[in-house]
Order: structure tokens, then C-alpha cells, then sequence
């Protein structure tokens, strides 16, 4: 049974990354550790061991960290370690989440099927609609460089057999109207992305220029390059809670949406596309500005622009 280490990422979200916990403690997978990882909370989470109201059957590795590393930098300390302690399979797990008990065997099974798979994972439910499908799978819009998820829809519609969806685009066990669609599985999240410890090894660790956002689009783009596939498997299933490190649509979420987005192009894509996108989108947030339309969403635009025009990596100043 391959060993598997889940990296947790907990940055002022101990609640959430407790019932994380829990639901891991419910995992039938008889073969995986966590390496729980704090990113400078202001509040230091207790030991693993003394957590009131957990059975604690989960092998945990805590690191705590003085300064916010950023989601690349905080993950790649895990994958560090799971390197050294014999990981075969390195799993990252956003705190925000809960897990159905045979997720993890679900995607073990799948990544083990095909030598060519390098990057797989779950398909993720709304915590607060289960009913509902927040992420199964993504492609890369290139010519507004940025990724997009596949579908969002309701589960009712998706029948009882599934199976696994990789790039060649969406498998024919979705509803009748996604069939024929050129809507390949470009990447996955970084909300639960599980990689084998050779694709880490052959194309290193998450890229720390985005510091948060588009580290795992630019992962599975990497991985693609180098010749493996990207793949979705339904049966596995987990829960998010969605935004809850940088809480969606804040000055920081949006700044760094904009600006990673536009790296992640200028990396990968036509960088002449980039070029020319960066000053309309610029020149559309002076207009909101001006006139007052989205004003509050103007301005993170145009300095996430601003700051990829030059060239500024890494953490926002003045924000966590």
C-alpha cells in the first residue's frame, strides 16, 4: 500500500482545520500521515496530541511557522518533509475541508491505474450544498489566462457510474449536454491535489512567485509539459468551504487573482496575448474607477497589474 502524506495548511482557520481532522480520523486508508503546517496564525493551535474531542489515530507531523510563507511556501516545507520520510504518493488538503472516508483510497486506486497520471484529484462539493459540485476538474482559458472549472452542476445529474476524467476532456458518464465538449482537465486544485513523489522529483516543488493562487495551475502545467496527465476522479469525494484563507473577493483575493493570472500567461501562454490583455484590462479598471463602477474591485486589478508589469513576485505588501 503506497505511503501517503497530506499536507494541511492552517493560517488563522484552527476551527475549521479541526473538523479537517476529524473527518481524516475516519479515513480507511490504512497507510498515510498529515503534516499539519501552521503559517503564522496569531493564535498557535494546540499539539495534535491534546486536541479535546478527536480519537488522535492520525500520525501528525506539526511544523510552526513565524511568517506567512504563502500557500506554495507553506506546502512546499510538507513536501519537503514527505520527501525525506518516504512518501510515495504527497497529498494537498486545504483546512477548509471534510472527506468521505474512502476518498483517499478512491484516488490511490486511480493514480496507481495509469503510470501517466502525475496529478490527480477529488471531485469537491460544496460544504454547504453537498448536493452541489464546486470543482470537477479545469482547463486554462488562454486567451484571458486564467484557469476555469469544467462544470459546476448538481450531482443529480451526474448517473451512478463513474470513472476517471484526464485530459482528452470529459467522460462520457456526464449528463448529455457536457458530451462533445472540448472541456479538457487542464489541472487541478490545490484545494486536494494528490502527485506521485517522481513528478515532484522531475519538475520540483510549487513555484513561490504567486504566493497565493495559480501555484497549482502552474504545478499541473509543469507536469503536463514534462509528459504526465492531469485526472479527476468522481467516486472520491470531499467538502470545502471555499475562500477561507484570503476570503473571497478581498483586496487580496482579487490582487492576486489579477496578477497571477497574468504570470501564469506570461510562463506558459503567448506572452504577446499577455501583453496586449494586461493593458486592456488596465485601462477597463480606470474606467470603473472613474466612474465609480466597481471601484473597490478597480483597484486590486490595476495594482495586481501594475505589480506584473514589474515583475513583483510573492507577497503583497502591507497584507498577511
Amino acid at each position: 500500500m503506497p505511503k501517503v502524506f497530506i499536507i494541511i495548511v492552517n493560517f488563522n482557520g484552527w476551527p475549521d482545520t479541526l473538523e479537517c481532522l476529524g473527518s481524516l480520523e475516519k479515513v480507511d486508508y490504512d497507510n498515510f500521515e498529515v503534516v499539519l503546517i501552521d503559517n503564522a496564525s496569531t493564535e498557535k493551535p494546540p499539539l495534535y496530541s491534546v486536541i479535546p474531542g478527536l480519537t488522535r489515530n492520525l500520525k501528525v507531523r506539526q511544523i510552526y511557522n513565524d511568517f506567512n510563507l504563502g500557500f506554495a511556501g507553506a506546502n512546499n516545507q510538507g513536501i519537503k518533509m514527505a520527501q525525506g520520510c518516504g512518501a510515495d504518493y504527497i497529498l494537498l488538503l486545504n483546512n477548509d475541508t471534510t472527506v468521505e472516508p474512502d476518498f483517499l483510497n478512491k484516488l490511490v486506486e486511480a493514480a496507481q491505474s495509469d503510470d501517466k497520471i502525475g496529478i490527480i484529484g477529488p471531485y469537491i462539493y460544496y460544504y454547504d450544498d453537498p448536493a452541489k459540485i464546486q470543482f470537477a476538474g479545469g482547463k486554462i482559458n488562454w486567451s484571458k489566462t486564467r484557469g476555469e472549472h469544467i462544470l459546476q452542476l448538481n450531482s443529480d445529474v451526474i448517473p451512478a457510474k463513474a470513472g476517471i476524467q484526464i485530459n482528452s476532456g470529459l467522460n462520457s458518464d456526464l449528463d448529455s449536454r457536457f458530451r462533445g465538449n472540448d472541456r479538457p482537465v487542464s489541472y487541478i486544485t490545490g484545494c486536494a491535489l494528490m502527485t506521485k513523489r517522481e513528478v515532484v522529483e522531475k519538475i520540483g516543488p510549487l513555484s513561490e512567485d504567486y504566493f497565493l493562487y495559480y501555484e497549482d495551475t502552474d504545478w499541473c502545467q509543469r507536469a503536463k509539459n514534462a509528459g504526465y496527465k492531469c485526472a479527476i476522479v468522481p467516486e472520491s469525494k470531499i467538502y470545502h468551504k471555499q475562500s477561507k484563507s484570503a476570503g473571497e473577493f478581498s483586496y487580496p483575493y482579487i490582487y492576486y487573482h489579477s496578477r497571477n493570472g497574468l504570470i501564469f500567461g506570461w510562463k506558459f501562454g503567448p506572452k504577446i496575448i499577455v501583453a496586449i490583455l494586461s493593458v486592456w484590462i488596465f485601462l477597463k479598471q480606470i474606467i470603473k474607477y472613474l466612474t465609480g463602477y466597481k471601484r473597490a474591485w478597480a483597484r486590486p486589478v490595476m495594482k495586481g497589474v501594475v505589480d506584473f508589469w514589474k515583475r513583483k513576485r510573492g507577497k503583497l505588501e502591507g497584507y498577511y
